[in-house]
């Protein structure tokens, strides 16, 4: 595997993104039509480009292959979505490399704050949040879902 990371800059970065999305979308037990996903994708470049978002993106030899999204949640506060691996490369540690990746651009951007929302039953995803020092929140926005997780972390020091 030649990884290598980037952040969506061009149409053809955003495409590979909307591809990574529709992957992580169609891998989970779910309809993601609650969060206006089909929107989302069709604004990936507004929500989750400069000079408010950015999306991390993976490549394996020009296939993209991993994704995280920043976006503005509010003033102070980036909310991290979509964050993905494709099933083949999963087990190399990716996901600690795109979480580092993804909290480092939340900073530049100027974050203080990151939020993020999931379920329960993906504890490999939460796992990972808590290894780098997320916490449980109180719900910051809708989700339908009895086990939704509420997560936070502090970007900058006080």
């Amino acid at each position: 595997m030649d990884l290598q990371f980037l952040t969506a800059t061009s149409e053809s970065d955003f495409n590979a993104g909307r591809q990574l999305f529709r992957a992580y979308a169609a891998s989970l037990p779910f309809d993601l039509s609650f969060q206006g996903f089909e929107e989302e994708l069709a604004s990936i470049e507004v929500q989750y480009g400069a000079p408010e978002g950015a999306l991390v993106l993976g490549f394996d030899r020009l296939v993209p292959v991993a994704c995280a999204g920043i976006r503005r949640w509010n003033e102070t506060t980036a909310e991290l979505k979509r964050m993905y691996i494709d099933p083949a490369c999963r087990g190399q540690k990716l996901s600690v490399r795109l979480m580092a990746i993804a909290l480092e651009k939340a900073l530049q951007l100027g974050y203080e704050k990151m939020v993020l929302d999931s379920v329960g039953s993906m504890k490999a995803a939460i796992h990972l949040y808590e290894s780098f020092g997320f916490e449980k929140i109180a719900p910051y926005r809708f989700n339908p879902f009895e086990d939704a997780v509420y997560m936070e972390k502090r970007l900058k020091e006080e």
